[in-house]
Formats: C-alpha cells, sequence, structure tokens
C-alpha cells in the first residue's frame, strides 16, 4: 500500500474509529467494469458524516431555523485502495482528526466485510454563519463532542 499524507501510521489510524455507517453497494452505484463509481465513496462519507454529527446532538442544531451556523465542506478527498463491486457490504468509518477554532478535520475509512480497507478519506468542514458566510467559533462543548471518542453506531 502507497503512503497517504494524511494517514502517518495505517495501523494505529485504522484503530483510531469507533463510529460506523454501514452501506450497501447499489447496481446504480457501479460503472460498466461493475465495480464502484470513483464518485459514490464521497456520497458514503456525506452519509457517515451526518450520522456521525447526529450522533452528537449537532446536527438537530444545524438544521434548525433558529441556529444561525451551519457546517460546509471546505475540501474533501478520497483514496482508493480496493476495488469495490455491486451488493458488497461496507462499513465506512468517521472521526474528527482534529479540530481548530473554526474547522474540523474529518478522516473516512471504508471497509469490506473481510475487514480490508478499500479507500479512506479526509476532508475539512468549516462552520459558517448563515447571514454572513464568515467562519464561527466552534463552543468548547462542540469540540469536545466532535473529540470524544466512545460514539459509535452499527
Amino acid at each position: 500500500m502507497s503512503k497517504i499524507a494524511y494517514i502517518p501510521n495505517i495501523e494505529e489510524w485504522e484503530k483510531s474509529f469507533s463510529f460506523k455507517n454501514e452501506v450497501k453497494v447499489r447496481f446504480s452505484e457501479t460503472d460498466m467494469f461493475g465495480h464502484l463509481n470513483n464518485t459514490v465513496p464521497f456520497t458514503y462519507f456525506e452519509e457517515a458524516r451526518i450520522e456521525f454529527f447526529n450522533s452528537l446532538g449537532l446536527m438537530q442544531d444545524w438544521v434548525s431555523s433558529n441556529s444561525d451556523t451551519i457546517p460546509v465542506v471546505a475540501d474533501l478527498q478520497c483514496d482508493f485502495m480496493k476495488q469495490v463491486f455491486f451488493d458488497e457490504t461496507l462499513l465506512v468509518y468517521v472521526k474528527a482528526n482534529s479540530v481548530g477554532s473554526t474547522s474540523v478535520d474529518v478522516h473516512y475509512m471504508g471497509k469490506k466485510e473481510d475487514g480490508t480497507i478499500c479507500f479512506t478519506g479526509r476532508g475539512t468542514m468549516v462552520q459558517i454563519s448563515r447571514k454572513n458566510g464568515k467562519p464561527v467559533k466552534w463552543s468548547d462543548e462542540t469540540k469536545y463532542l466532535l473529540l470524544a471518542t466512545e460514539h459509535s453506531k452499527v
């Protein structure tokens, strides 16, 4: 496996995840060669990220019409390690790798049922004001929630 810049040690990194979301590869998500289209993991990342934020109680705040803040994706990348095919079940792991004053570096790991990693990813989310689009600092409580590792699903 080639070195991925945001993963200093793959074994330690793999063990650092606790939250996961299960997905089943649909036929419509495959390409003419029969494997998962290279755009689809980004959708899996989004689904897992939303479930992760929801488990922390953050989505409820962000989708409320009374909330002044929303999270936006500033960047997103995916590294492909193994091919994935129709009807496979995957576990997509997500964690907040680090939290800045207004942003969070989110990491993702897709695993097949046999435990092999099929893709990894990372992206920056920034909390902004709905009114002016400028970054808004995380509260201490939100920072704590994002960095807590005991949250899990599935």
